[in-house]
């Protein structure tokens, strides 16, 4: 993520910036900072998630549904775009036509680590979700990029899943051969190694 301008924008110009550029920036508190291109592993991460959560969205019959490429507006000037947002479609239904940027909280949000967003993911992304009331966070951290204060040592592929608990998030980490536990899917039948498994899809490689 590098930030690429001194004069600070408004959430209003954010989104009118949004609809002119073909290239993803987050708003941080009120300045541009233009996203670092995908890798194929973490893309791949991401669909395995989105489709994941939809057949639970589906399952449940809840109204949601998971997106990937939507804005979350955290702050008065800031906006994260997730790599995955489960959102309720009766929140969006008004603004279809308009840039994606949910104004009300995501029920649940997921950052896929990647080298240039290790530290942001678990400190200023965790505190303004945290401070937005999104229910549930996930950090997946399939390379085990993290510090070792978040993903513990020796450190090890994890994903942190931080659930809101009077109105603070409490956070599990899960590695290798753990069942994963949602708050926003209770019944949901996930373990850590398919997470991390998506990321080489056809046995092309191995997970760290």
């Amino acid at each position: 993520m590098t930030q690429t301008q001194n004069k600070t924008l408004t959430i209003a110009e954010y989104r009118e910036f949004c609809a002119q550029s073909d290239e993803r920036y987050e708003l941080v508190r009120g300045r541009l900072a233009k996203l670092t291109p995908l890798t194929w592993a973490h893309i791949f991460i991401a669909d395995f998630l989105v489709g994941i959560f939809n057949a639970e969205c589906a399952r449940l019959q809840n109204g949601d549904r998971a997106i990937r490429e939507g804005g979350q507006r955290t702050e008065e000037n800031s906006a994260r775009l997730p790599d995955v947002m489960v959102v309720s479609l009766r929140a969006i239904a008004p603004y279809l036509n308009e840039v994606a940027l949910l104004e009300d909280a995501a029920r649940l949000v997921v950052e896929i680590v990647s080298p240039s967003s290790a530290r942001e993911d678990y400190t200023d992304k965790l505190r303004e979700y945290e401070a937005k009331s999104i229910q549930e966070y996930w950090i997946v951290d399939y390379e085990a990029l993290g510090a070792g204060r978040y993903i513990g040592l020796p450190k090890a592929p994890t994903i942190s899943i931080y659930s809101m608990v009077d109105e603070e998030y409490e956070v599990a980490t899960f590695r290798a051969g753990d069942r994963l536990v949602s708050a926003v899917f209770p019944a949901l039948e996930l373990t850590a190694d398919q997470v991390f498994a998506a990321a080489y899809p056809n046995g092309s490689g191995e997970s760290p």
